[in-house]
């Protein structure tokens, strides 16, 4: 069957769709390295602001693999539902977030869409305000940078989600 016919399967929904390739098991050197990387990149991160981060770079990079996991990777964390609902609509739900969240959500979206070429200096001067020790700073762009990188292989390969158990990792 072709991936990209929409066949209903005997409950009513679209058959799911099989991955075009598990790259992890083509290049496992690539693989283990991005593990190496992730748990680099999230040294000093607060647990809850990465989640939020990988959740929405994951929500404009359309990787329905890691927007998956990293929803109930955070529900599991104690998140709750509404703080996740509510992040694609961040900008008109700011209420429900913290200043510091704020600006890590807005500059995980000048990471994520390069579409002026650059990160604007109002996002990146909130971002340090908010995150005045450097290093914390270069280890909140290290995880934005590194979530865009999965959900680059998760959308390429075309990962299918829906079969991650919290607690486990891709």
């Amino acid at each position: 069957m072709d991936y990209l016919e929409n066949t209903e399967n005997t409950a009513g929904y679209a058959e799911e769709h099989p991955p075009r390739l598990v790259w992890s098991q083509h290049a496992p050197e690539v693989y283990k390295a991005m593990v190496r990387l992730d748990a680099a990149a999230r040294k000093g991160v607060d647990p809850v602001l990465l989640e939020l981060v990988k959740i929405r770079a994951s929500q404009l990079n359309h990787c329905a693999f890691c927007l998956d996991m990293h929803s109930k990777d955070a529900l599991a964390a104690g998140e709750s539902v509404e703080r996740v609902l509510q992040l694609s609509a961040w900008e008109e739900s700011r209420h429900f977030y913290t200043e510091k969240e704020l600006a890590a959500i807005e500059l995980t979206e000048a990471v994520t869409v390069l579409t002026d070429g650059f990160v604007p200096d109002e996002v990146y001067a909130k971002a340090a305000k908010h995150f005045p020790d450097e290093a914390e700073l270069t280890q909140l762009i290290a995880a934005i940078t590194v979530i865009n990188a999965w959900n680059r292989f998760g959308v390429t390969c075309r990962m299918t989600p829906g079969h991650y158990t919290p607690g486990q990792h891709a």
